[in-house]
């Protein structure tokens, strides 16, 4: 393999001077010469602004380099969302590559907080802008194909840290991804219109969601997101660790989590539809998901599984400008079905959540071996729903069920289990709930009420065709 050393091309790496412009010289040259190895050698801090990657390159950051993103706001020009210049642009990219990894286990570090205003304690404050956010994205890869991204540490994302659009046989594997907690938008690793991905050993810890995967409209000719496994990842977020959706105007489906654990997150697993796509065929299984309540700031409310599906919000300019479709003002939701939750083992302050605009909206939703423990463990007020960006009211006052199920179809609960801790707030109510579910299927459930003396364990209305097996014993 032929080497390429940025050195050579005129890097300093004193950490003050632009190097963008040595790096891409020595990307172009390698791409040209029909590929090798550009390095970004050790003992040295790189300081950059944006620049490309090409096909046929391996990007190897050596163990003890460092590539530091520009706080300069003016060198980062490029939109990550095309005509959509409100949500950041685009640091390393690379359009239309083919067999490009980025290796070496080195550091890429995304400078986030030089792009924050004020520490508001619970986050950093998003500064102003008029037309074009020029928060980077750390990296954005359109339209790649054969992309292999292992033993590396990337950290300190400003906005989303991963984002592939439109790629397909991507293998993301034994990587570091260390966001703020506090910094919102900074997403781990975001899956777009891709196909064919393969996610292992991977640990994030990200001030937004860990995992996402979505189509968003910006690039709707890509087509659906789809086969893709994640295997053996541990998982940290202030938002959700898990999120399929919300923005999702094509496919997401054929999906399989294994292995994963989530811990000290605001929500663990979310289906979070409110676009006219479809969400099916998904499994989740050999999980422990643990979360907390955190600031209204961010989205969830320590549900470790919340599937909803409802129309997006039309309020604000973010939810409505760039996500319904051209030229309408309302949008509509599609369907989620097939989704499989097997032998999870949960502990958070609230319940399982799974409720749709209607009950045809979300069906064939299955729960199998699923414990819960609830218990309030913080000071932030509990017994809300957190629907956003939903139309209509986005955050709902109300009860906290173990399994609550509102206007859904064929819903499976079996060999599952409710336990309630010491801390029980007087909003604690039934181990299940089911309202206005068609056909409803409940065996070998057990758990009883926070407060048996005052509620049943189970509680269904408006429930069609219940077949319920008896518990072999109940717990409390």
């Amino acid at each position: 393999m032929v080497i390429y050393n940025i050195l050579d091309f005129g890097a300093t790496g004193n950490g003050q001077i632009d190097d963008a412009k040595a790096i891409q010289q020595a990307i172009d040259e390698c791409s040209n010469a029909g590929g090798g190895r550009v390095v970004v050698p050790a003992g040295k801090t790189f300081l950059t602004g944006p620049f490309d990657l090409k096909s046929n390159i391996e990007f190897y950051v050596q163990t003890g380099a460092i590539l530091k993103a520009n706080p300069d706001e003016n060198v980062y020009l490029e939109s990550a969302f095309r005509e959509n210049k409100g949500e950041g642009t685009i640091w390393i990219g690379g359009k239309d590559i083919e067999m490009v990894s980025i290796a070496g286990g080195g550091i890429i570090d995304g400078n986030g907080v030089a792009f924050m205003g004020e520490d508001l304690v619970h986050s950093y404050e998003l500064k102003p802008f008029d037309i074009v956010d020029p928060r980077p994205h750390m990296i954005t890869f359109i339209g790649g194909n054969n992309i292999k991204i292992r033993d590396i540490t990337l950290k300190n994302a400003a906005y989303w840290t991963l984002h592939l659009v439109g790629c397909n046989d991507v293998s993301i594997s034994d990587m570091t991804l260390l966001n703020s907690l506090k910094v919102r938008n900074s997403d781990g690793i975001d899956l777009d219109h891709s196909k064919n991905v393969r996610i292992s050993n991977c640990h994030i810890e990200s001030g937004d969601d860990c995992i996402c995967f979505k189509n968003r409209r910006e690039y709707a000719e890509y087509g659906a997101c789809e086969n893709i496994t994640v295997t053996g990842c541990t998982l940290i977020s202030t938002s959700c660790a898990i999120k399929i959706g919300s923005e999702n105007m094509d496919r997401i489906s054929h999906i399989t989590f294994i292995n994963c654990i989530i811990r000290n997150s605001n929500r663990g697993v979310g289906i979070q539809h409110r676009d006219e796509g479809e969400v099916s065929d998904i499994v989740f299984s050999n999980m422990l998901i643990e979360c907390r309540l955190f600031s209204d700031v961010w989205w969830g409310k320590a549900e470790p599984i919340y599937i909803t599906a409802f129309p997006r919000s039309t309020e604000n300019h973010k939810d409505a400008g760039w996500r319904l479709p051209q030229g309408k003002k309302n949008g509509s939701v599609g369907k989620i079905k097939n989704i499989t939750f097997s032998n999870i083992r949960c502990k958070s302050e609230n319940g399982i959540i799974v409720a749709g605009e209607t009950p045809d909206k979300v069906s064939n939703i299955r729960f199998n071996d699923v414990d819960l423990d609830i218990n309030k463990t913080t000071q932030y007020e509990g017994g809300l729903y957190d629907c956003r960006p939903c139309e209509g009211e986005g955050m709902i006052e109300g009860s906290t069920y173990g399994f609550f199920f509102s206007k859904a179809r064929n819903v499976f609960v079996s060999n599952c289990f409710v336990n309630w801790g010491d801390n029980k707030p007087e909003y604690y109510r039934e181990a299940l709930k089911s309202e206005a579910v068609d056909r409803l299927t409940i065996e070998n459930f057990e758990g009883n009420a926070a407060f048996p003396e005052k509620y049943k364990a189970i509680e269904i209305t408006e429930t069609n065709s219940v077949l319920q097996r008896e518990s072999k014993r109940e717990k409390c």
